[in-house]
């Protein structure tokens, strides 16, 4: 059987990359970021990811190297993206580089509003790569995202 995606067939696998930082979701300021831990929110994304078909699977690393070695890795592995990548959100050329290589549909997801906190933030290298954006809706930005991916896998999109 392969790995790769079902050609005429289910296309509901997805994985969930947060980036740097964002395991310390819960100590940072909740004006911004919310309450949750990173564990409740991958739990809370993991349950609306049931609830819409879709089989979801998490990855998290303060380390852009591995950030961009799961992305080379997730080629054949996966259907669809989101991606969190924190602040390298805002200058990784290679996490770019990376995502583009990947060439799979992707949804770009911040907790806050990045576009109306500091002029550095408004700069996101990957929001060209990415099929959508979802920021300013915390935890349900996530929602949002899985089912703008469900929609974009199915075809209902584009």
């Amino acid at each position: 059987m392969s790995a790769g995606p079902v050609r005429g067939g289910s296309r509901n696998r997805i994985a969930v990359l947060h980036g740097v930082n964002l395991d310390q979701l819960g100590r940072r300021p909740a004006t911004h970021y919310g309450a949750l831990t990173l564990m409740q929110l991958e739990s809370r994304v993991s349950d609306w990811g049931a609830e819409l078909d879709l089989s979801v699977q998490f990855f998290q690393s303060n380390h852009e190297g591995a950030f961009v070695e799961e992305l080379h890795r997730l080629e054949d592995a996966v259907d669809g993206l989101i991606l969190n990548p924190g602040a390298w959100t805002h200058y990784s050329w290679a996490i770019r580089d990376a995502l583009e290589i990947a060439g799979l549909p992707a949804v770009e997801v911040h907790l806050s509003d990045v576009d109306a906190r500091e002029e550095w933030r408004r700069t996101s290298v990957i929001r060209d790569l990415c099929v959508a954006t979802v920021s300013g809706r915390g935890p349900e930005g996530y929602r949002d995202a899985l089912v703008r991916l469900r929609d974009e896998l199915a075809g209902k999109i584009g």
